[in-house]
């Protein structure tokens, strides 16, 4: 299983709102942050998912393609982010 998956699924976070966030982190990354900080995740724990993204960005699509979303939505969503 994907480590970001992993942890969220430790943190009794259930597969709908893991859905739900991934979902949003396509259409609105903004909304998404919003959206991690109410899962009520310990904040060190919390911290440890942000570095562990920050040290592989690869599990974000690793974890986009798990659950069977479209990755190219993150990337336009990126690019959006950027401009």
């Amino acid at each position: 299983m994907n480590p970001i998956l992993a942890i969220l699924k430790e943190h009794n976070v259930s597969d709908a709102q893991i859905n739900q966030l991934f979902q949003a982190m396509t259409d609105n990354p903004m909304m998404a942050m919003g959206m991690i900080g109410q899962l009520g995740i310990q904040p060190e724990k919390l911290q440890q998912l942000m570095a562990l993204v920050m040290q592989n960005p690869a599990l974000i699509k690793e974890a986009v393609d798990e659950l069977g979303l479209d990755f190219s939505k993150v990337e336009a969503a990126k690019a959006q982010l950027q401009n």
